[in-house]
């Protein structure tokens, strides 16, 4: 089980499973629902007292577990069976942001197509695909140490006059007058740029030829039309600021870092920027074969990503596994022998509706389902403090205690999975009536005429 979305697909689903001969023999739906969230707020509850807490002092200790908790979100990926080394890298992203914001918008990730998985890297600081850049750009330098970065919202080049633009004149020196304070004003920004000490330049907006030959002259490097997420990640990472005008542009605006160069990355050029010393930001550059694959394993890292970063929060873990469904569903059987009345029932089926994960584990890894959720059940029951943590190990195709394992997952994932999962039963059940057009449902219906 991963950062929980599957889980609350198959949670909600077997809860309207559970309970549809209670909806088929009238029960009112008002009493499941009022059920479902008794059950669930048990459900957490217990969780809440059984999540194992992991200190933060032990730097060492705490790597570990977040390393745990990204290759257990990784099992059921794509990208399962490179898991040791992604997890490195999903942990080391995390552990590069802001740890008390933990801003998941600040890990960039650029995806280019070609190499293989391995080829991957983790760009301490960030990084962007090259932008359109005019002639000249070959004559610039690509690589400084210790650069003065200069973040800009300002068009650097020539604008065309408009289809309608009209300007009247006497005299030829008087048009000569036009072209050339259009001139002055673009080698006015680009001089105030030079003043201020920078030799990187970037810009939200275009630079054209002129400013890009302008700073190849002078030893200067730049890039226009730089997307917005990349100039904040550079911002945060550099601690420069986005001006909008160059007017008093200076050194206390600038940002710097240990490194700066243009590199070949696959069939594409990459801007890197590295040992920021603001850097609480970081680029990942996935590889792979083809577009669809490098999007799944985008897919697949987002995942390890937020559960690395909730485990960061919240800092108490569970097992994975289906231990802790298994758990939970025990718990909320002897809790239901204690309630009177429909109640009772509804909270059973809560309970029955939790083996699902287990089960559905069963099922993906090919063992016998009934086998293994009985032996689940059964050592639960006998022993709930000692066997508390046993679930499924896929690996030696057993009943097993998978928190010594390793097999750890944040509790915050599996409350959530529990709280929306039953939101979304309650909201189909709250559903008193259908509407629905007998056109739509006949696709010979369209465009017939109507019968009289």
């Amino acid at each position: 089980v991963g950062d929980g979305t599957t889980s609350v697909v198959l949670l909600a689903g077997e809860l309207l499973k559970e309970v549809r001969e209670f909806v088929e023999e009238g029960v009112s739906a008002q009493v499941i629902v009022k059920g479902f969230r008794r059950a669930a707020a048990m459900a957490i509850a217990r969780v809440g007292e059984i999540a194992e807490r992991v200190d933060r002092g032990d730097a060492d200790a705490f790597r570990a577990l977040l390393e745990k908790c990204a290759a257990t979100s990784m099992n059921s990926k794509l990208i399962g069976s490179q898991r040791e080394f992604f997890t490195q890298m999903v942990v080391d992203a995390v552990q590069r942001l802001d740890q008390d914001e933990l801003d998941e918008a600040m890990i960039g990730v650029k995806k280019v197509p070609g190499g293989a998985m391995q080829d991957s890297l983790l760009v301490d600081g960030v990084a962007f695909k090259k932008s359109f850049s005019y002639a000249g750009f070959e004559q610039q330098p690509k690589a400084f140490d210790a650069p003065r970065i200069a973040c800009l919202n300002v068009e650097l080049e020539l604008k065309a006059e408009k289809d309608n633009a009209e300007v009247r004149v006497a005299r030829v020196a008087d048009y000569q007058a036009v072209v050339d304070a259009e001139w002055q004003l673009i080698f006015a920004k680009l001089d105030q740029v030079l003043a201020a000490g920078a030799n990187v330049v970037l810009s939200r907006l275009p630079i054209g030829d002129l400013a890009t030959q302008y700073f190849a002259d002078r030893g200067v490097f730049c890039a226009g039309r730089v997307a917005k997420d990349d100039m904040d990640r550079v911002c945060a990472a550099t601690g420069c600021r986005v001006q909008s005008t160059t007017t008093g542009l200076g050194a206390a605006h600038l940002g710097t870092c240990a490194r700066f160069e243009e590199r070949q990355i696959g069939g594409q050029r990459f801007n890197l920027f590295r040992g920021c010393p603001q850097a609480r930001t970081c680029t990942i550059v996935l590889r792979g074969g083809a577009e669809q694959f490098i999007d799944e394993v985008e897919r697949s890292l987002h995942d390890s990503i937020m559960v690395v970063r909730r485990a960061v929060k919240t800092q108490t873990v569970v097992a994975g596994g289906g231990a802790i469904e298994m758990e939970l569903s025990r718990h909320l059987r002897a809790a239901a022998r204690e309630i009177e009345g429909k109640q009772q029932l509804i909270i059973a089926a809560a309970a029955r509706a939790l083996e699902v994960i287990p089960r559905q584990l069963c099922e993906n890894a090919g063992f016998d389902t009934t086998d293994f959720v009985t032996q689940l059940r059964a050592r639960h029951a006998q022993d709930p403090e000692r066997f508390k943590w046993h679930g499924v190990d896929i690996d030696a195709e057993a009943v097993a205690d998978l928190h010594a394992k390793f097999v750890w997952e944040p509790a915050l994932v599996k409350i959530n999975a529990i709280s929306s999962a039953v939101e979304a039963a309650c909201l189909i059940l709250s559903v008193d009536e259908t509407v629905t057009s007998q056109q739509s449902q006949d696709p010979m219906a369209q465009g017939a005429p109507a019968r009289r």
